[in-house]
């Protein structure tokens, strides 16, 4: 499986990978063997994961950044590189969501949920596509959008229209650098159980996913998986596409939604 997934010897940056989804995936790409960059806000958080993947033999190194700095984002990158060697590719999982109504929203906050959920991703993946165009070589690139970005978001709509965006963004993406070998495509999570939003309980979880096929919320491997999958060679023909990790649950969301406005007004009713 190692010479399907052809991860062994390759370099890639994992942007918001001191816990969670990225973290994950740092962990599955390493025991592929490749290279990767954690870079993350918290540099504990960076450093206990690179930490913990030397520690078995594998090859991580820890950076600090603030990907709402642009100046230092692009130096991240650079910085990188010239520790980890030329990357072949890079996944970011950076992103939150605001929660406030439209009419309560000001422009700041608006401007908030676009920096950290699109604005950074276009500078890293310009940034990481520059450098794979100048050598001429192959890469991959992925982002972390949202089930969100392909439905509406009541009361966090800057997250929503942001993931929207980058969807968008990566089919152009993909349009300008395929060409050159450079795939870039996008992972979509439905609820998943994360450091931020932790498993709630048994009785809780079951309730809140009744209207989720699979019956449960995702696990960070889950999405991990999904990464993996395109930054490797397992999907040499697949760019521009945003794949939904979301255990069914954008398949019953119209009808659960209509389902609810309808209980509402007192149509449906028991036996």
């Amino acid at each position: 499986m190692d010479m399907n997934f052809g991860l062994r010897g390759k370099s890639f940056l994992v942007l918001g990978g001191g816990q969670g989804m990225g973290e994950a995936t740092i962990r599955m790409l390493t025991s592929l063997g490749a290279k990767v960059a954690v870079a993350d806000r918290e540099i504990d958080r960076a450093r206990r994961v690179a930490d913990a993947v030397t520690s078995h033999g594998g090859t991580a190194i820890p950076v600090e950044v603030d990907v709402l700095d642009d100046d230092a984002l692009v130096r991240a990158i650079g910085s990188v590189e010239d520790q980890l060697g030329p990357l072949d590719g890079m996944a970011t999982i950076v992103g939150m969501a605001t929660w406030r109504s439209l009419i309560d929203m000001d422009v700041k906050t608006w401007d908030l949920d676009q920096s950290r959920n699109i604005r950074y991703f276009f500078i890293a993946a310009r940034e990481v596509a520059r450098g794979l165009l100048a050598r001429g070589a192959p890469g991959s690139i992925v982002c972390t959008t949202s089930v969100d970005g392909l439905l509406s978001a009541p009361n966090h709509a800057g997250y929503g229209a942001a993931k929207a965006g980058l969807i968008n963004l990566v089919k152009t993406m993909a349009n300008e650098w395929s060409p050159h070998g450079i795939r870039v495509n996008a992972v979509a999570p439905g609820p998943i159980v994360t450091p931020r939003i932790p498993h709630a309980g048994d009785e809780a979880e079951a309730r809140s996913m009744a209207n989720i096929p699979m019956r449960r919320r995702g696990t960070v491997d889950d999405i991990a998986k999904a990464i993996t999958f395109f930054l490797s060679d397992m999907s040499p023909y697949v760019t521009g596409q945003t794949l939904a990790v979301d255990g069914g649950f954008l398949t019953t969301y119209p009808v659960n939604i209509a389902n609810r406005a309808i209980a509402a007004d007192g149509v449906m009713g028991g036996g």
